[in-house]
């Protein structure tokens, strides 16, 4: 055993808002999602990524490739209708609502880069 490690729990310091991230239901729905289309054989991989202004999750198909899409929540949108956006891979927005659960049962996956 590695006397030199120290285990740190509650470092305040370090500490990220809870607004800076999924709530519980939030990241509930979105790996309902995931794991519905992971079973259809849609998606196989995803990824979390952490900014001051948002957070996202990325899916994949191949996890070699590049995000299919990214679910983003931002912290302090511009506008309500861009707390919850779908973005491509190259960030541009496809869809996009004040509320997360309506926005993902209402996307048709198989057509959202043919629709918009």
């Amino acid at each position: 055993m590695n006397k030199n490690l120290k285990l740190v729990i509650n470092n305040s310091h370090n500490r990220m808002k809870e607004e800076q991230f999924f709530e519980k239901n939030e990241l509930k729905i979105i790996l309902n999602l995931y794991a519905k289309m992971v079973s259809a054989g849609s998606w196989k991989d995803y990824g979390l990524n952490i900014s001051s202004r948002q957070v996202s999750f990325s899916v994949f198909k191949n996890a070699a490739e590049n995000a299919l899409y990214k679910i983003c929540k931002n912290f302090k949108p511009n506008n309500k209708n861009l707390k919850y956006l779908i973005t491509d891979y190259n960030g541009k927005i496809l869809k996009n609502s004040f509320d997360l659960e309506v926005l993902l049962k209402n996307t048709n996956w198989k057509n959202l880069k043919n629709k918009y």
